[in-house]
């Protein structure tokens, strides 16, 4: 999982192996720096700047090199394969997989991943197809869209809310075609800091607005039940784009809409 980040105009370094952090001096350049956000915090958003900025995006995600977001992988989930291997599983784990309560459990688990799965196929862009005349130009919200999806480290759920806020450049969606985005990405092997950037990456892909700003907070089972077992501790991830980045006044207002808080 990602470590907390140190507050911004700071660096941290590390002298030894046990060493505390350390805020490293900024010199003359930090009055510089907080003047500078200061002024961005209180500086209206200026849309016709903001659309001549909007970038061309690239996806970021490493796994996924196609253009349209799609999994990078092989499609499809091979059941006869993962049934056999579940069975190798529950022999290994000294059990007897022919025993009644077993029986059809390679099965059951190789169905249980072609549904859990199902977000390997296809592009999530599919969904943001559909786009409307922009008749908004305010910040458009969509919060605490449930999701469940497995960790690619331990092959265990997490699951958690995520909640999207975008300022439309040219075009808007339905708000639910948002909500099937986020399905359709955490539908895969996934990471919570990964699926949070792709979800920003499609929405930014496919309507190109003037910001995008993604939050994602979710227990994981693998921290849970195993490892440092702590239930109920959440993982938060934000991703921010455009005049959600550029405006810190602009990103406090996505953060209180979705309540957190800037740090």
């Amino acid at each position: 999982m990602g470590g907390s980040r140190a507050g911004i105009g700071a660096r941290v370094t590390r002298s030894g192996p046990h060493s505390k952090p350390q805020r490293r001096a900024t010199g003359s350049s930090a009055p510089a720096r907080a003047k500078g956000a200061q002024a961005r915090a209180e500086a209206p958003l200026d849309r016709e700047s903001a659309l001549a900025r909007r970038p061309l995006v690239e996806p970021s995600s490493s796994r996924a090199p196609a253009s349209d977001g799609s999994d990078g992988r092989l499609r499809g989930v091979d059941l006869p394969r993962i049934g056999a291997a579940v069975r190798e599983i529950l022999l290994a784990v000294g059990d007897d997989p022919d025993r009644e309560g077993l029986r059809e459990t390679p099965e059951r688990v190789a169905r249980m991943y072609d549904e859990l799965l199902v977000g390997t196929d296809g592009s999530p862009d599919a969904h943001l197809g559909v786009t409307f005349e922009q008749v908004h130009d305010e910040m458009i919200v969509l919060r605490d869209v449930p999701f469940y999806s497995i960790c690619e480290h331990h092959l265990m759920p997490f699951f958690g809310t995520c909640s999207v806020a975008y300022i439309p450049g040219d075009r808007i969606v339905g708000l639910s075609k948002l909500a099937r985005v986020v399905e359709h990405l955490a539908r895969r092997l996934q990471l919570q800091e990964r699926l949070t950037t792709e979800i920003a990456d499609a929405i930014e892909r496919v309507i190109a607005p003037i910001g995008v700003a993604v939050k994602v907070e979710a227990e994981h089972l693998c921290m849970t039940m195993r490892g440092v077992r702590k239930p109920g501790s959440r993982m938060v991830t934000t991703v921010t784009r455009g005049a959600f980045r550029d405006s810190l006044a602009t990103r406090q207002e996505f953060l209180d809409a979705v309540g957190a808080r800037a740090r």
